[in-house]
């Protein structure tokens, strides 16, 4: 491979680890099979990260960072709180659509024999999408969108159509697009 600047393999590393996850049915993810596919030695890879946990952390940092950026950008443009729900839920599912092998992380799939730290952390940035439903349902209360009595229920409702929708792209193969008939289902769940 060509001569890279600091920082660039570390992301190189990462998004190989992507690829290789958007197998729906592919090979165990292994530190060998990645330093293959990258066309460097196993030792090469553990001089940018101290494990593979430490690789999927990685992952999980991109896509919390990327998530959260852009709910706050949405609450940037979006005054009204159900157009911010929606708009919320949309991006969750678009993001999942544009990356598949995130999606599996997302859904603890690619975390299954790996360190249990890991799944843990997937279901914090589960709890904090949920309390981002529960604070834009709340600003729709306010606006005489909903009832305030429902709050609670709806965000976990929102919640798990993600979650659900994130499953059913990743056990499809990636065949079946999360955001398919979405805003539709969505303003159902929000009347």
């Amino acid at each position: 491979m060509a001569t890279t600047k600091p920082g660039e393999r570390k992301l190189q590393i990462l998004q190989t680890l992507a690829t290789m996850l958007e197998q729906p049915k592919g090979e165990k993810i292994t530190t060998a099979a990645l330093a293959s596919r990258l066309e460097v030695s196993e030792a090469a890879l553990y001089r940018h990260f101290a494990s593979k946990a430490q690789m999927f952390e990685g992952l999980i940092e991109f896509i919390e960072s990327t998530i959260f950026s852009l709910i706050n950008r949405i609450s940037d443009e979006q005054e009204n709180g159900q157009s911010r729900t929606q708009a919320v839920a949309l991006m969750l599912l678009n993001f999942a659509e544009r990356n598949p092998g995130m999606t599996r992380v997302l859904i603890g799939d690619a975390l299954v024999n790996e360190d249990e730290r890991l799944q843990a952390r997937m279901n914090l940035l589960a709890e904090r999408i949920e309390l981002t439903f529960r604070q834009t349902l709340r600003d729709a209360a306010s606006q005489g969108f909903g009832s305030e009595t429902l709050i609670a229920a709806r965000a976990n409702l929102m919640t798990s159509f993600v979650i659900g929708r994130w499953h059913r792209f990743a056990k499809s193969g990636f065949r079946l697009n999360p955001s398919d008939n979405a805003p539709a289902q969505i303003a159902m769940v929000l009347d």
